[in-house]
C-alpha cells in the first residue's frame, strides 16, 4: 500500500473532511492573491472571518488549530495547486477566526549565512502551530 494511501486511511472522518476542504480553498486563496494582492485578500478574509467575540483557545482547541495547520501544510504540498506557506498561513488564520479564536498571522525572515528564507505561519496564544516557525524571526 502506498504512503499516500496510508496516511489518508490513517485520518479521522473529521480530518478527511477538513483535508478535503483545504484542498478546495487553497486555490480561491491562491487566486485571490494573484487577483487582488496580499492585503486586499487578507482584508477580504477577515472581514469573512469576522465574530462579535473572541476567546482564549483551550488546550484541546490548540491541538485541533495544529492540527489544522499540518493539514493545511499538507494539502499545500498535495492537493490541486501547490501552495506557498502565505497561502496556507492565510487559510489557517481564517478558520480559526471563524471559530472564534484570536490567531496572529506572521510574516517572517532568517539568514543563515548566505542563505535567506521567507516564511509566513499563524500562532495562537502567542504559540506557534508549526515547528518551523521557530527558525524565523516575526518582522514587526
Amino acid at each position: 500500500m502506498g504512503t499516500r494511501l496510508r496516511g489518508w486511511l490513517a485520518l479521522t472522518g473529521r480530518e478527511r473532511a477538513q483535508f478535503l476542504g483545504l484542498v478546495l480553498a487553497l486555490p480561491a486563496v491562491h487566486g485571490a492573491l494573484a487577483v487582488f494582492g496580499y492585503v486586499r485578500t487578507r482584508r477580504a478574509l477577515e472581514r469573512i472571518s469576522a465574530r462579535a467575540s473572541r476567546h482564549a483557545a483551550d488546550a484541546a482547541e490548540y491541538a485541533a488549530a495544529r492540527r489544522l495547520a499540518e493539514l493545511a501544510e499538507i494539502a499545500g504540498r498535495r492537493g490541486l495547486l501547490t501552495t506557498t506557506c502565505l497561502r496556507q498561513a492565510l487559510l489557517v488564520y481564517t478558520l480559526l477566526r471563524r471559530r472564534g479564536l484570536d490567531p496572529q498571522l506572521q510574516l517572517g525572515v532568517r539568514k543563515q549565512g548566505e542563505d535567506f528564507g521567507a516564511h509566513a505561519w499563524v500562532e495562537l496564544e502567542q504559540r506557534p502551530l508549526a515547528a518551523e516557525a521557530r527558525d524565523f524571526v516575526a518582522l514587526k
